[in-house]
């Protein structure tokens, strides 16, 4: 029997080291208050500070079994919470404990902090789909 995995990790740097503590205290809050929810805000990952106690850089990264919804929606109410501007993105990737067709692949995700939405994203197997089909694909 295959198992099938979602991984990702990446940097959110909130701008301080006050915000940074503030997205960790909501981010244990969030957890404690999930334990008993069917479905759950923030699984599928793990929050820590990169450099503490100074940083205001924080390391998101699944934590085996990796949820890419679950993370936008996070880092989407960061961005309300901490007022968040600018661009940030991150990339995942869909891997298999034995070989699979359609098994393996990745995408990525582009968020717009301050307009608080997801303006953009891509995934490696709706690509090869499209390419393989002879749609006119970017490269």
């Amino acid at each position: 029997m295959a198992d099938y995995f979602i991984h990702f990790s990446c940097l959110l740097d909130v701008g301080s080291p006050g915000k940074a503590a503030r997205a960790l205290a909501l981010f244990q809050e969030q957890r404690a208050a999930d334990q008993d929810a069917d479905d759950p805000e923030v699984a599928g990952f793990d929050l820590v500070r990169q450099d503490a106690p100074e940083g205001s850089t924080l390391w998101i990264h699944d934590d085996a079994h990796g949820d890419v919804e679950a993370l936008i929606r996070f880092v989407l109410r960061l961005a309300e919470d901490l007022d968040l501007t600018g661009l940030w993105g991150f990339q995942y990737a869909l891997t298999c404990s034995r070989p699979r067709f359609d098994a393996f692949g990745g995408g990525a995700h582009v968020i717009d902090l301050g307009a608080r939405k997801s303006v953009g994203w891509t995934s490696t197997h709706e690509w090869l789909a499209g390419a393989l089909n002879g749609e006119d694909v970017d490269a």
